[in-house]
C-alpha cells in the first residue's frame, strides 16, 4: 500500500502560487453580493480605501513571513506561543475556518441550486461537491497548491466579459453620479465591512508556511494579487452600477450573475451555466485546502503530529464535514433570517481575523525578538 502522505514537505513552491492563492482566496462568494452591499457610486472609493488598508495589512503579514519563527513552520509557532497556547490558537482557527467554508459552499449552492439545478435536492449538490474536493485535497497539500494554476486560468478571464457593460447605451455617466457621498449610513458602514472582509484571505498563507519558499520576497506577489483582486472589484461593480443602476441594485441578491444572462453568444445560449461552472473551480480549491487545515489543526489538537496521516482520519473529516454542511444548509441556511445571521457572523470574523493575525504575530515575534536580545 502506498504512503498517504498528505501532508509531503519536499517541495517548496515560489511566490507566484501565493500570488495565485490569495487573488483566488479574495475572489471567493463576498464578491458576489458586493454591489448589492455598496449600492452608491461613491463606494467606489470605498474599494480603493479597502485596497490600501489591506495593502498595509500585507505588509505586515509579509514581514512576519520573512521572520525566522515563520521559516521555522510549526516549530516556530511552538517557539513563539508555546504547546498548549498553539493547541489552543489552532482550535480557535479551525472553528474559523469551519464557519468560513461553511458560508462559502453553501453560498455558491444557493447559486448553483437557483442558476442550474433548481429542481434538484441542494445535498446532491453539497455530495457532489465535497466529493471532488475530497478527492483533490487527497492528493496532498502539494499537489492541491499546483491546482491553483488551473484554477487561475479557468476563471480570471471572466472578468474581461463584463466589458460590454461598459459601453453605451448600457452605459451611461450618470450612473455613476454621486461620486462624492451626501449621505453616509449605517449601510454605508455595512458596505465598508463587506469590502474589507472580501479582501480577507492573505493570513491563511500562515497555515502554508511550510511549502513556501523560505527566501521569496512575498510582498510583490501579494501586492499584485491585491491590485488585481481591486480591479475586479471595481469592474464588477462599476458594471453593475452601468447596468443596473443605483437605485435597482439592491433588487437583486447576485447582480453580477444576472448580468452575465444578457451576455449574447452565437454558441452557447446559457452562458451563464458555463461561468458559473468555471467558478466551482475556485470553490473546490477552497474547499480543498481548508479541508486540509482542518485535518492538520485535528491532529495539532489531538496532539498526533508526529504520527503519519491516515486514510480513516482523512475519511472522517470528510464525512463530518459533509455533515456539518447538510446540517446548516437544511436547518439554518435554508431561513433567511438565520441565513443573514450566519453571513453576518463571517462578514464580521473575516474582517477580524485579516485585521488581527498579520498584526498579533508581528507585534508577537518584535517582543520575543526584545525578550531574546
Amino acid at each position: 500500500m502506498t504512503t498517504f502522505s498528505l501532508f509531503d514537505k519536499s517541495s517548496k513552491f515560489d511566490g507566484i502560487y501565493a500570488f495565485f492563492i490569495v487573488n483566488r482566496f479574495q475572489m471567493l462568494y463576498l464578491f458576489f453580493l458586493m454591489p448589492t452591499y455598496l449600492l452608491h457610486p461613491f463606494m467606489i472609493w470605498g474599494i480603493v480605501a479597502m485596497a490600501i488598508f489591506s495593502q498595509l495589512n500585507i505588509k505586515l503579514l509579509c514581514k512576519w513571513l520573512e521572520s525566522n519563527y515563520a521559516k521555522k513552520g510549526y516549530q516556530g509557532f511552538v517557539e513563539l506561543f508555546g504547546v498548549r497556547m498553539v493547541r489552543l490558537l489552532t482550535f480557535i482557527g479551525l472553528i474559523l475556518i469551519l464557519i468560513k467554508i461553511t458560508v462559502i459552499t453553501l453560498g455558491y449552492l444557493e447559486v448553483i441550486h437557483d442558476f442550474i439545478f433548481p429542481s434538484m435536492n441542494s445535498n446532491w449538490i453539497i455530495f457532489f461537491i465535497l466529493l471532488t474536493s475530497s478527492y483533490v485535497a487527497s492528493l496532498g497539500m502539494k499537489n492541491t497548491i499546483r491546482f491553483v494554476v488551473i484554477v487561475f486560468l479557468c476563471v480570471f478571464w471572466i472578468i474581461f466579459l463584463y466589458f460590454p457593460f461598459f459601453i453605451p447605451p448600457i452605459a451611461a455617466l450618470h450612473d455613476l453620479y454621486p461620486l462624492i457621498p451626501t449621505n453616509w449610513t449605517t449601510d454605508s458602514w455595512k458596505g465598508l465591512l463587506l469590502i474589507w472582509s472580501s479582501y480577507s484571505g492573505p493570513e491563511y498563507l500562515i497555515c502554508l508556511i511550510p511549502w513556501i519558499k523560505p527566501q521569496q520576497k512575498m510582498s510583490k506577489y501579494l501586492t499584485y494579487a491585491n491590485a488585481l483582486s481591486t480591479s475586479e472589484y471595481l469592474l464588477l461593480f462599476i458594471a453593475s452600477l452601468f447596468f443596473f443602476g443605483s437605485n435597482y441594485l439592491s433588487k437583486s441578491k447576485y447582480p453580477i450573475i444576472h448580468m452575465i444572462r444578457y451576455l449574447q453568444s452565437p454558441m452557447f445560449e446559457r452562458l451563464d451555466i458555463i461561468l458559473i461552472s468555471l467558478h466551482m473551480f475556485v470553490l473546490v480549491f477552497a474547499i480543498s485546502i481548508f479541508m486540509l487545515c482542518i485535518y492538520g489543526a485535528t491532529r495539532i489538537i489531538l496532539k498526533k503530529t508526529s504520527t503519519q496521516p491516515s486514510r480513516m482520519g482523512f475519511a472522517v473529516t470528510c464525512i463530518m464535514l459533509f455533515l456539518c454542511f447538510v446540517i446548516v444548509n437544511n436547518w439554518i441556511w435554508s431561513i433567511e433570517t438565520e441565513q443573514n445571521f450566519l453571513l453576518n457572523i463571517q462578514i464580521w470574523l473575516s474582517g477580524i481575523t485579516y485585521f488581527i493575525v498579520p498584526t498579533f504575530l508581528l507585534l508577537l515575534t518584535k517582543l520575543k525578538g526584545r525578550v531574546k536580545a
